[in-house]
């Protein structure tokens, strides 16, 4: 690890970490008081045979407030945010708003199961600049934050938590609520369905790698020396793409120097090839795909982006079939979306 941490403990609680290639300097400024809330907890469902969680609180938590209140700012002279500083590179903090918590109880729900939503929900701010984004971050930020991202899931998997995935929201079109640049981190009691199908399909066979050596190298934006990046032909989505490294690793905390850095050029890349394939921003949900509790041995992971649209004024919705059935309906193949991607560009 080559970052610096600063830590520091919120008036109400929480943890605060700032990781910089600089040391961080200067003192707190004023905060948030405390929030109240009842504890989240989870139910499950039979016929799904998953978990489903509650969480209330989060109804009360910031929605699309104007840039000079927006709480992921640096300190203000006379405002109050999450982070009591006056500038840092990237900063990770404890939601106060979250859907999972390090402790609580599951109230008693007549006729269906329900346990205490173990887990911890962190948000993570990629830049001090309120008008930036993934896309445009230079590489060298975007490599310290897949560092960061390692960093957390064994952080948090040494705190007993079963799956750890990093993730970003992004888009008021998927219901963002916040415009500043940031992501987050959930950390799950269990594993969710979905980790574990994918889990246990990479136990079963390498798909991954078999996927970066045999597929169509027409589907690929990038094929370097350490990391790929291409369309799958599996794509759930229009203009859907995966980050990997070629060698096999659980997770960003397991990257070298240079995996890393191609991977971070290779994603800046591909986020900006998004952005300007119909001129505007593309809305996405973007997934850090690490290995859950006992696949460490088995899982290649990926860094998968799932945009919502699939044309300049068509947003892909999950409609009747996908919602109902779980079997997606792809507008655009992988094949005409790769060929597009590539002719869009991504260099700055």
């Amino acid at each position: 690890m080559v970052f610096h941490l600063h830590r520091h403990r919120k008036a109400d609680g929480r943890e605060l970490l700032l990781y910089g290639r600089a040391a961080h300097e200067g003192a707190a400024g004023a905060e948030f008081p405390p929030a109240g809330g009842v504890p989240p907890h989870l139910r499950w469902h039979p016929l799904r045979q998953e978990w489903v969680g509650y969480a209330g609180a989060r109804q009360a938590r910031t929605f699309l407030p104007e840039e000079s209140d927006c709480p992921l700012c640096p300190a203000r002279d006379g405002a109050t945010g999450e982070i009591p500083f006056t500038d840092f590179e990237i900063a990770v903090f404890e939601n106060r708003f979250p859907a999972f918590a390090e402790a609580g109880d599951a109230p008693g729900i007549a006729g269906v199961r329900s346990a205490p939503a173990r887990g911890r929900c962190e948000v993570v701010v990629f830049s001090a600049d309120h008008r930036g984004s993934l896309a445009t971050l230079p590489d060298e930020r975007i490599d310290l934050l897949i560092e960061v991202w390692g960093a957390r899931i064994a952080a948090l998997r040494e705190m007993g938590f079963a799956a750890v995935m990093p993730f970003e929201n992004r888009g008021e079109e998927i219901g963002v609520t916040l415009h500043h640049p940031h992501g987050q981190i959930y950390a799950f009691g269990f594993v969710p369905g979905q980790i574990a199908r994918a889990a246990e399909a990479q136990a079963a066979a390498p798909v991954v790698a078999r996927m970066i050596e045999e597929a169509d190298p027409a589907l690929f934006l990038h094929r370097g020396a350490r990391a790929v990046a291409l369309v799958p032909p599996f794509a759930m989505y229009p203009f859907e793409v995966w980050l990997a490294p070629r060698r096999r690793v659980p997770g960003p905390q397991h990257l070298d120097a240079e995996e890393r850095a191609e991977l971070a050029s290779a994603l800046g890349d591909a986020l900006r090839r998004l952005d300007r394939l119909f001129g505007m921003p593309m809305p996405y949900i973007l997934t850090v795909q690490s290995a859950p509790a006992g696949h460490d041995a088995t899982f290649h992971m990926t860094i998968e982006i799932k945009p919502f649209r699939r044309d300049r004024a068509k947003l892909k919705y999950l409609a009747g079939v996908e919602q109902g059935s779980g079997v997606f309906l792809v507008d655009v193949p992988p094949e005409e979306a790769a060929a597009r991607l590539r002719a869009v560009g991504g260099a700055r």
